[in-house]
């Protein structure tokens, strides 16, 4: 085992355009990494890397960040990577770092305000209550998240685990952060062609499974923007709603009008 560890991280240090073994050298650093100012994303617990190259191959515009424990995943998600973006004519991937990490030193890898949105695909459940603080959407992982975010920072969290989603609720609930798009049973009616799927997401699906998805709003520009979406949408539900009551209005009035004349026309025949 220690051969090929050592092998892997060989590897791994001959990708220097691609994997980052060192992140806390990049702190407050990472947009000279990418060499531009575009926003940064991060999927926590990257395993083998599937969603997060998607992604970057998806989204040219925007920098991902893989980040895992073991160099065995990111050995496997550079791989990935590599294959992805070769298909694209391109032998360089120009805009994903994967990086060796523990999410507990996240603050030391990264300025506040440097990240803009967080992923948290499948994490681990840890079902057991004695482990509740390792879990990724603990409260005191949010608060983390929240200072490292910027003003349009966003979480994504998708999992299998229904007691999981359930403490990830009253997590996010306990820390005042924004909710939407909460979704019980994510491709109960059709795939979500849109979302990019992980490999553990693939093969829950396929078994049936529901899978449990929110997205939580962080960024002070985010929340205004999210409020403004809203208002405007409450607006035109309440315009509907008075058209709507409006036309039943008229058509009850023109078929009061109706039975008056009729009536009338019935006492002139008498």
């Amino acid at each position: 085992m220690r051969l090929r560890g050592r092998k892997f991280k060989q590897g791994l240090e001959a990708q220097a355009d691609l994997v980052v073994l060192e992140p806390q050298k990049l702190k407050g650093r990472w947009r000279a990494f990418f060499g531009n100012d575009r926003p940064i994303m991060i999927e926590i617990g990257m395993g083998k890397g599937r969603f997060i190259t998607q992604m970057s191959a998806r989204n040219p515009e925007i920098n991902y960040i893989g980040m895992d424990m073991f160099d065995e995943l990111l050995q496997r998600g550079s791989e990935k990577a590599r294959a992805v973006w070769r298909e694209k004519g391109e032998e360089r991937v120009p805009n994903l770092a994967l990086v060796r990490g523990n999410a507990e030193f996240l603050e030391d890898m990264f300025e506040p305000g440097e990240l803009t949105r967080i992923y948290l695909n499948f994490s681990d459940p840890w079902p057991k209550s004695k482990h509740g603080k390792r879990r990724l959407t603990h409260p005191l992982f949010l608060m983390r998240y929240k200072r490292l975010l910027s003003d349009i920072g966003e979480i994504h969290f998708k999992t299998d685990s229904l007691s999981l989603f359930e403490f990830s609720l009253n997590s996010f609930a306990d820390t005042g952060l924004q909710l939407r798009n909460v979704s019980l049973h994510l491709h109960r009616d059709e795939l979500r062609e849109d979302l990019v799927m992980t490999e553990y997401e693939t093969k829950f699906v396929g078994l049936g499974q529901p899978i449990y998805r929110l997205e939580a709003v962080i960024g002070a520009r985010a929340l205004a923007e999210h409020r403004e979406r809203l208002d405007a949408e409450h607006a035109d539900q309440e315009r509907r709603a008075e058209e709507a009551l409006a036309r039943r209005k008229a058509g009850l009035a023109v078929a009061g009008d109706a039975d008056e004349e009729r009536e009338a026309e019935e006492e002139r025949a008498d």
